[in-house]
């Protein structure tokens, strides 16, 4: 049975990845799918294009924690079932992939820059802060979360490998900051040609669900919005 237990622990973060709380959030606080406006990803930064700041800092919180959850578990109760390295580098890019492509919506994900952030805290939380400083820098500068994204995605298995060292974590570190790079091809295009939006830009669309009992009354009496 103990041989189950890293193929299961597996599953488990992938499962748990795939929890898309951009979507959830957004549902939940009466919000439009952040998959139908700005740049369609159900992410933090597009949910942030809704106006909502509270359910863009939500949204970022919990996909950072469904990635920093499964690895940290793992890491620190895993041994006694046989749960090595190894395991924890399966983990760590398993609740990633469920972000990218989540079971639970037709896997269609996010570009997994919040929850590779969990990942890294949860494997390094060194290596995790030296990361989100990096975003933290380059957002700052340039108000490009995307550009912001890529540099870290770039730097982070290079801090890995420099300070920490190689085997089966900068693999897992490599691997995520690969797929976050691929995952922001379209963002790169735009970026070149000057027309990415920056941070807190609201999108058209993202006005919400629903409207409230006055602004109905509101429009059926003529009157301006």
């Amino acid at each position: 049975m103990q041989a189950l237990y890293p193929a299961l622990a597996t599953l488990a973060a992938y499962l748990i990845g795939s929890l898309s709380f951009a979507v959830i959030v957004s549902q939940l606080m009466g919000l439009n799918d952040p998959r139908t406006y700005g740049s369609g990803n159900p992410g933090a930064t597009n949910v942030l294009r809704s106006g909502n700041k509270a359910a863009a800092v939500l949204t970022l919180l919990l996909d950072a924690l469904k990635g920093f959850v499964p690895v940290l578990l793992v890491k620190e109760f895993g041994a006694p079932y046989g749960l090595d390295e190894g395991t924890l580098a399966l983990v760590a890019v398993a609740a990633f992939l469920g972000h990218l492509w989540p079971v639970f919506f037709r896997f269609k994900g996010g570009k997994g820059v919040a929850t590779a952030a969990g990942v890294l805290l949860g494997l390094n939380p060194w290596l995790g802060l030296a990361t989100l400083a990096t975003w933290i820098i380059i957002a700052a500068f340039t108000r490009y979360s995307s550009l912001a994204a890529l540099v870290a995605a770039v730097f982070a298995p290079f801090y890995q490998v420099l300070i920490w060292g190689g085997g089966p974590i900068a693999v897992a570190v490599f691997v995520m900051g690969a797929l976050l790079v691929w995952r922001h091809r379209a963002n790169i295009q735009k970026l070149l040609n000057g027309t990415e939006s920056k941070l807190g830009q609201k999108a058209a669309g993202a006005a919400p669900a629903y409207k409230t009992s006055s602004s109905k009354h509101a429009h059926k009496h003529g009157a301006k919005p």
